[in-house]
């Protein structure tokens, strides 16, 4: 079967949600897990391949070539379209990544105009006069607008995407979404012909962004968070039926957390008043040489075996502040990064099977302990939340990648219960 379209992603969590989204869709998805190299393999009969890569937040420069290498591979692969996926909350800077980003992907393929649209109507995220909001709320009103390397304090997409690329910008709004798919196409069109090369488009429903979708299945290059993504999916003919993978068997269950989102506060304090074994990690002892690892390993051990497990390093926005004035900002993050990498691969190597893990950097870093290159994704847990499963050293694994902001306040303690109780 040929791969009917490829996706960059921005980061690993965020790779995971445009893979369960284009599962969602009806396409057998895979999803990789940093710049490929030429000889990394796809599952069979692939319809979507995801290639997740760290490039939010990395320097410009490292950002399009890492993505450039990532749209290359997918071309090598049959992907006649490409899929640029960033978070639903624009996470950005005025020097980009989103504007510089974009530019290289059309400029390799030859793109005169492509569509954005960072809408995730389960998630509260909405478009609409080219703002975006977070359920009733401007993102710069809300408690998203405030992330710990990208502080969103805008909310206007067509100015903040103007600050990241020599090129015009313009708007698809939602009345016109509301005519159809042949009105937004005459109108990607205009813009086109008036010199307009990123077109940001309204969206407030799955109905709006299944339009958007069809009407940008032509467009070597679209850009947006997992909802666009979709909405493209199902303009794609349908293939069958994406059958989920089995579960492993055996083994124990933990949640790894380092996102400090308000959802992940709130994920991990649920986890706690249900009774189950939590431990919070004190990244300031680490960074003075304490065995932060050896520590958490001994208390895990002592726990019991049928009970799943949390170990975190999120933290308030009050104790994130105060971490990051004693360490900096860059290398508070590579703290919490180091700590849980090595965290996974300890655990996976004392029999953890079913491994959960909150947060896009975090999810990089585990990932990348792991030696994990490729997984297929399965089922969701919640919208964005699928489990994706791999094969380790270790054995067969399933893994949860979760972007901090997605999943119920319930979502560790429900996934983990459902996985145990069907290897029961």
């Amino acid at each position: 079967m040929t791969l009917r379209i490829g996706c960059t992603a921005d980061d690993f969590t965020g790779g995971t949600d445009v893979a369960a989204a284009f599962r969602r869709a009806g396409l057998r998805t895979a999803l990789v897990f940093g710049a490929p190299y030429d000889t990394t393999a796809l599952p069979a009969d692939c319809d979507a391949a995801v290639v997740a890569l760290k490039s939010r937040s990395t320097p410009v420069d490292e950002a399009v070539a890492d993505s450039l290498a990532a749209q290359r591979w997918l071309w090598s692969k049959g992907a006649a379209q490409v899929y640029f996926k960033y978070c639903s909350t624009f996470d950005s800077t005025p020097r980009g990544n989103i504007g510089p980003v974009t530019d290289a992907l059309m400029d390799a393929a030859g793109a005169a105009v492509t569509l954005h649209c960072p809408a995730s109507p389960p998630n509260g995220r909405t478009v609409y006069q080219g703002h975006l909001f977070v359920h009733d709320q401007l993102l710069s009103d809300s408690p998203l607008r405030h992330h710990p390397l990208n502080p969103m304090t805008d909310s206007a997409l067509v100015r903040l995407l103007s600050a990241q690329t020599r090129h015009p910008v313009g708007l698809v709004d939602w009345a016109t979404v509301r005519r159809g798919v042949e009105a937004v196409r005459d109108a990607l069109t205009a813009h086109q012909q008036s010199g307009v090369r990123h077109v940001v488009a309204d969206a407030l429903t799955d109905e709006d962004l299944a339009v958007l979708g069809a009407a940008a299945l032509e467009l070597p290059v679209v850009a947006g968070a997992a909802g666009l993504a979709e909405g493209l999916g199902h303009a794609y003919p349908a293939s069958g039926p994406a059958a989920a993978e089995p579960w492993p068997r055996d083994g124990r269950a933990a949640v790894l957390a380092g996102s400090c989102s308000a959802r992940t506060l709130e994920q991990i304090a649920q986890f706690y008043a249900a009774g189950l074994p939590s431990l919070h990690l004190d990244v300031l002892a680490a960074a003075t040489g304490r065995d932060v690892v050896g520590e958490a390993l001994a208390w895990y051990d002592e726990q019991d075996p049928d009970l799943p497990v949390l170990i975190y390093a999120s933290a308030s926005p009050e104790e994130l502040a105060a971490v990051q004035a004693q360490l900096g900002v860059t290398e508070a993050a590579a703290q919490v990064e180091e700590l849980l990498g090595a965290l996974a691969s300890r655990l996976v190597g004392r029999g953890v099977r079913r491994l959960l893990v909150a947060g896009g950097e975090t999810s990089g870093a585990v990932t990348t302990a792991l030696g994990i290159r490729a997984v297929l994704v399965g089922e969701e847990a919640d919208p964005g939340v699928p489990w994706t499963y791999a094969t380790t050293e270790h054995g067969d694994l399933a893994l949860m990648l979760k972007s901090g902001n997605f999943g119920a306040p319930d979502l560790f303690t429900r996934a983990l219960h459902t996985v145990v109780e069907e290897t029961k």
